[in-house]
């Protein structure tokens, strides 16, 4: 924690927040209460999580480093001394996940009858059939690298595992031979069509290679002029920051595809290695990489343990979360063709993944192929690669619809995904617009116009989640599907800001960044604030994914010693710390990870007994109030309003997953209380809504 003064608030860095949640992650992969094979996806989930913490923040603190001594006293806090506590606090966790792996895991799978075998467990017969399969699948996938004088430079790829091989002992031929050699090869993972290697059954038992180890067991046989042959693994992890000047004048798509080459070859943020690894190999590799000692982190055996998001299921179902298909919507329509008429009667609530995304699709298709529909305007920051949205607005333009897409070629990690089809798009003959200067697109935003009785009307989706098919699966999001003026109005003036660049204000529903959310957010704050000191009940309930804008935080503060009751439920980042005398004692906070990722934003506002209910797409950080464009949107349909409510109160009671700032379970206090699993509740009570066709309901 740091504090400048006695005085100033006490806040929490946010490199370590970020360290706290991952840990929580790991948390669901010790527990035995998780389903096994649903417990390694959460090391999948924690080590991909790592390496992207690593490639952004880790890769920012190391040029802060790098910064001048007078440039670096501007920021604050030392980025130096950030580093090395965060570096720590990474070690103590990978070491964690190690012995999670080693001494929890692996044991669970061999009481279900799977084992994970290495190349030293094999029996003669299992040998043998690995030594053929190697034949036959993998070994022409290899191309060996030799580090010697005549190799100036090596180049590793990104997020990818290498195995190094030292070679001693050469058989004694004619021809001389180097005592020692030293080569690198890439291992195969995505030619070869996965990273597990499934050994044939023998009756119940079932066996599991990786793919690391098929290469390690025929190591000799790839090299049969050396009696010894030794194979660690390597990965290294690149800046993924990119250098470019977030501006529309010149050809953005240009830059941002020079980008993504330069993020392949960026500066390393970190080189994962073997601990066993011989020191004469990590030197050479170091030599011919040019990678420095900092940048070296002791690692495993394995490395890329996200690999495990395709570990084997092996048929056993038992072992995997119960499947919960998508459930049918109370009040839109199950069949084709009523979409639009279905909105304009009445507001409609979708609750993703829980329900299905294809509502989001049939919208887009129904509206494309209206014959009164006169244009479709929509926000996309992450499109799958498959994008079935994507398609559904090149049929619409192919039907003579205007089209208009704001592309965010800026979304971190999606940009390839994001340009494929920003330039079929517009090829296609849709009106793209990539971006704003200076600001990303993070709203996710979808308008339609229809001429009805020689009027325009206008409908409308606003959601917390992407127009992302994938994601829609496995991130519990919000969406609202409504015809109310007093929204889709506000929403074509955002899409006009996209237009015309004129800065908008005067907003009356909506809150928008950056141009009125933070203040409007702090008028709600002001109010219960004004509500507290009159002796009035006063509360706020936020659901964030990050709370990390240090003006918001000290505005909660200022409530919580005025006497306002504050809930936070944070799933990611908080810089807050709730409970502190005489700043933050009216504050609870708790987090929550579970099945599906908590991807939802609401605020919630006592306003005396008129309770206001804003559902958004903004997390509290500066980037989302001053530097993107963001909405948040009311919910004024009494009964809509009432169901959000409910799911929040079920994240608030859940005594289940959720846990509070330290990361300790918040259990039963009666443990005669039944469990409240807030997701699994969440399912139930949307599936007995889904029973009952509710009649139209006015906003």
């Amino acid at each position: 924690m740091e504090s400048s003064k006695k005085s100033a608030p006490v806040l929490l860095n946010r490199e370590l927040s970020w360290l706290a949640f991952n840990r929580r992650v790991l948390q669901e992969a010790q527990n035995p209460e998780v389903p096994l094979l649903e417990r390694l996806k959460f090391l999948a989930i924690f080590s991909s999580n790592l390496d992207e913490y690593f490639k952004v923040r880790v890769a920012t603190l190391r040029r802060l480093v790098k910064l001048k001594k007078k440039t670096r006293a501007k920021l604050g806090e030392d980025p130096g001394e950030q580093l090395k506590n965060l570096l720590a606090e990474v070690g103590r966790q990978q070491q964690e996940f190690g012995d999670t792996f080693r001494n929890e895991l692996l044991p669970e799978l061999g009481r279900q009858h799977i084992h994970l075998v290495s190349e030293h467990d094999l029996s003669d017969q299992q040998r043998e059939w690995v030594h053929q399969y190697f034949r036959d699948k993998v070994q022409d996938l290899l191309s060996p690298v030799i580090l010697d004088d005549n190799l100036h430079h090596l180049f590793l790829k990104d997020q990818t595992v290498y195995l190094t091989f030292l070679l001693t002992e050469p058989v004694k031929e004619k021809k001389r031979q180097e005592d020692e050699r030293v080569l690198a090869i890439e291992l195969p993972t995505k030619r070869h069509g996965g990273r597990f290697v499934e050994l044939p059954a023998q009756g119940e038992e079932r066996y599991v290679m990786f793919l690391d180890d098929v290469i390690r067991c025929c190591a000799a046989e790839l090299f049969p002029k050396y009696q010894k042959v030794e194979v660690h693994a390597i990965k290294i992890s690149r800046d993924a920051e990119l250098d470019i000047q977030e501006e529309v004048s010149g050809n953005l798509m240009a830059k941002i595809k020079s980008s993504l080459q330069k993020r392949e070859t960026g500066y390393p943020a970190r080189l994962l290695y073997d601990p066993g690894m011989p020191k004469a190999v990590l030197r050479a590799v170091m030599q011919k990489t040019g990678i420095g000692k900092d940048e070296l982190v002791e690692g495993s055996r394995y490395h890329n343990f996200r690999d495990f998001f395709g570990f084997p299921d092996l048929g056993l179902e038992q072992l995997k979360y119960q499947e919960q298909p998508p459930l049918p919507h109370p009040t839109l329509p199950r069949t084709a063709g009523k979409m639009l008429s279905a909105i304009g009667e009445r507001d409609h609530l979708l609750h993703l993944p829980y329900q299905s995304f294809d509502y989001v699709t049939r919208f887009i298709l129904e509206a494309g192929a209206d014959p009164q529909v006169t244009s479709i305007n929509i926000t996309l920051y992450r499109v799958s690669a498959k994008s079935e949205v994507a398609k559904a607005l090149l049929k619409a333009v192919k039907n003579g619809k205007q089209v208009t897409v704001v592309v965010e070629l800026k979304a971190r990690f999606d940009e390839e995904s994001n340009m494929y089809w920003a330039e079929k798009l517009q090829k296609a003959g849709a009106n793209v617009i990539f971006g704003i200067p200076d600001l990303k697109v993070h709203s996710k935003l979808l308008l339609v116009t229809r001429t009805e009785e020689d009027q325009n009307r206008l409908y409308a989706y606003f959601s917390t989640g992407n127009f992302n098919e994938v994601t829609s699966r496995i991130y519990a999001d919000h969406g609202l599907f409504t015809a109310d003026p007093r929204l889709t109005r506000e929403a074509a003036e955002v899409f006009r800001y996209f237009h015309d660049r004129q800065s908008k204000s005067g907003f009356e529903h909506l809150l928008v960044a950056p141009f009125e959310l933070r203040e409007k957010l702090n008028a709600l704050i002001d109010k219960e604030i004004k509500l507290a000191k009159a002796g009035k009940d006063a509360y706020i309930i936020l659901k964030l994914n990050a709370l990390q804008d240090d003006r918001m935080i000290k505005k909660l503060y200022e409530a919580s010693e005025a006497g306002v009751r504050i809930e936070l439920l944070i799933r990611g980042i908080s810089c807050l710390v709730p409970q502190l005398e005489g700043q933050s004692t009216n504050i609870q906070q708790r987090g929550m990870v579970d099945r599906y990722l908590e991807h939802a934003r609401v605020y919630v506002f006592g306003n005396n007994g008129q309770e206001k209910v804003y559902v958004a797409s903004s997390d509290w950080m500066a980037r989302n109030l001053d530097r993107r464009v963001e909405v948040a949107f009311p919910i004024y349909n009494e009964e809509l309003r009432a169901e959000v409510r409910h799911l929040l109160d079920l994240q608030r009671q859940d005594n289940v997953k959720s846990r509070d700032f330290h990361n300790n379970f918040l259990g039963q206090d009666d443990p005669k209380a039944p469990q409240v699993r807030a997701q699994f509740e969440t399912y139930e009570y949307l599936r007995k809504l889904s029973k009952r066709r509710k009649a139209p309901a006015k906003s």
